[in-house]
């Protein structure tokens, strides 16, 4: 495979800044600047039209408006487009490092799949909090790895932060539903079911700078939580015990409490010599003394939104007989 093979869709809501700084990493790949990328207003108000303006000299761009429909659908939208035949989907909030194209040629190209994902990391330009969150997101002591970090190849399910598929696999699955988050690991896992193979190339990697408040990173992965059960659901030989961790950390932690105002602290000390652990590795990734110090309040949060998603998810699934777009109206885009 060569650059010209690739089409890159990138969706984007409201995002001009972060557009431009993507595409300021495009501009620095060491791979030729032959690839297409193809860039979706999603219902913006604020559009990124004059920024993209500015590069169509130097990249091969496409730009698309449409109504909101959700990432999902936008990047179907996109891929429905595309002249490559293989598509690289990214976030809006990604940029690239100088050699992430060439790494992923050079995997293709030994070992071919139709799918794949690469990690995501943080860089220099990161703010403290940014720092933290990544390291939650990312860590083994947080995801298990699931997010490209120490997984087996059966369990990885590549994320649409930093995701590729064949044209061929796109046109067989039909490509994203309209969940919402939750649409990418449906994918990976339609995917697996009908054959295709899915692989990490840990050398494609991508700065995934989240541009969010503890608040907002509550709501998001509240909602992470919420969509598991409802996958689940839909594949039922992806459930793993793993997906329950969260919850029962966050009832452990709340038992530990209870437990330590009646002058029992063993238990509390344990999730303090986690908290402490993951402090130590922040501060030997990063060198950061501030973000080491924000990533407990951040894990604490990642696990008290996801763990409290999915037992109210897996309680309404098991008690109702509405179905899943009844019940969660806020985890599914309206398509076209």
């Amino acid at each position: 495979m060569i650059a010209s093979d690739f089409s890159f869709i990138i969706p984007v809501f409201n995002r001009p800044e972060e557009v431009r700084e993507l595409l300021e990493s495009f501009c620095a790949l060491s791979a030729p600047k032959t690839f297409e990328i193809i860039i979706i207003e999603d219902g913006s108000t604020l559009d990124s039209k004059l920024i993209v303006d500015n590069f169509t000299e130097q990249l091969k761009i496409s730009y698309y408006v449409k109504e909101n429909t959700g990432p999902g659908h936008s990047r179907n939208y996109g891929m429905e487009r595309a002249k490559g035949r293989y598509f690289i989907i990214l976030d809006s909030d990604c940029t690239l490092p100088t050699d992430y194209l060439n790494a992923v040629i050079s995997k293709l190209n030994s070992n071919y799949v139709d799918g794949f994902g690469g990690p995501d990391a943080a860089n220099d330009t990161f703010t403290d909090l940014q720092i933290a969150i990544n390291f939650s997101m990312t860590s083994c002591m947080t995801t298990g790895g699931i997010r490209g970090n120490n997984t087996s190849e059966e369990n990885y399910e590549p994320r649409s932060f930093n995701m590729g598929i064949s044209k061929e696999a796109f046109q067989a699955t039909g490509g994203f539903g309209s969940i919402h988050p939750g649409e990418d690991p449906d994918l990976s896992i339609r995917l697996k079911e009908m054959g295709y193979h899915l692989h990490l190339i840990p050398e494609a990697f991508v700065y995934h700078k989240r541009r969010i408040s503890l608040e907002s990173f509550y709501v998001q992965v509240n909602k992470f939580g919420q969509a598991r059960p409802i996958l689940n659901k839909w594949h039922p030989r992806s459930k793993r015990l793993a997906y329950w961790f969260p919850t029962i950390f966050t009832l452990g932690l709340v038992i530990s409490s209870l437990l330590a105002a009646l002058d029992f602290y063993w238990f509390l000390l344990l999730f303090g010599l986690y908290f402490f652990s993951a402090m130590i590795g922040v501060f030997r990734l990063t060198n950061n003394m501030i973000a080491s110090f924000l990533v407990t309040p951040v894990i604490a949060i990642q696990f008290l939104g996801y763990g409290l998603g999915f037992l109210k998810s897996t309680l309404k699934l098991a008690v109702s007989s509405k179905n899943e777009k009844q019940l969660f109206p806020n985890l599914f885009f309206r398509s076209q």
